[in-house]
């Protein structure tokens, strides 16, 4: 079937609705339903209990700016990052820029090729990130209380 005659069925089927709607009684198009009241399922709860609830992410976080991405590779999703403060492997960080804004873990981390466990101060490091980076992206670490 062609395309003009999809949207001439199309037209004509609109056409027909309007025909029979102006047919109808307009006082029947005028009642408008009224929706249900329906009570609340949920029980109230008490502030200790909400507060077991929580996972370990809702518990309360402080990021604290850490350093600034220089350059990425695109290719191997590797940022290279200036530290104004120290990073381990394993310690969570925050990316957040224009174009970015993801968390992830330190799974991997290289001074001049060579893989480490601790990054200090000065130090500029490359990271595997899950999502590409831009530059001058700022970096975050995640502290949990």
């Amino acid at each position: 079937m062609g395309v003009f005659k999809v949207f001439k069925n199309l037209i004509d089927k609109e056409d027909k609705k309007q025909k029979v709607s102006k047919g109808k009684n307009k006082t029947a198009q005028s009642v408008k339903k009224t929706p249900k009241k329906t009570k609340p399922t949920s029980k109230s709860t008490s502030k200790t209990a909400k507060k077991n609830r929580q996972s370990p992410k809702n518990k309360l976080s402080k990021e604290k700016e850490i350093g600034r991405v220089t350059h990425c590779f695109g290719k191997i999703s590797v940022g290279i990052i200036k530290l104004k403060a120290s990073l381990h492997l394993g310690d969570r960080i925050h990316i957040k820029g224009v174009h970015d804004d993801f968390t992830q873990a330190v799974k991997s981390m290289q001074i001049n090729y060579v893989n480490v466990s601790v990054a200090s101060k000065g130090s500029e490091i490359g990271i595997k990130v899950k999502q590409r980076v831009h530059e001058n992206d700022k970096v975050y670490k995640i502290v949990t209380e």
